[in-house]
């Protein structure tokens, strides 16, 4: 009984999500382009697969090179670049198509 929970606590752990400090460079900006970044992009890269989501942070918000990137994710510079390529693609038509619902319901008053 001993072992099992103790194998079930160190399973719960590795489960949690872990806190991030934000970066500088977002700690430092407006609190309404925070707002804004959280309301329009992150429920947008919040719609991408695992992969595509891990290869975004870590590019763009983590500021990590192509290499490095692959190195974290165990895999080649090649994949980290069509991963970048076709979540950024994904991410950029998502933003039109909340942009477009925007713009009716604006038109609509």
């Amino acid at each position: 009984m001993l072992v099992n929970l103790s194998k079930d606590r160190w399973r719960n752990r590795s489960r949690r999500p872990r806190e991030v400090d934000l970066p500088d460079e977002l700690r430092d900006t407006d609190p309404g382009e925070r707002v804004l970044l959280r309301h329009t992009l992150l429920p947008a890269v919040l719609q991408l697969p695992m992969r595509q989501r891990a290869v975004l942070v870590l590019r763009y918000f983590q500021d990590l090179t192509v290499d490095e990137t692959a190195e974290a994710l165990g895999c080649s510079p090649g994949t980290v670049k069509s991963q970048t390529h076709h979540a950024l693609a994904k991410v950029r038509q998502l933003l039109g198509e909340q942009g477009t619902d925007l713009k009716e319901t604006e038109d609509a008053y």
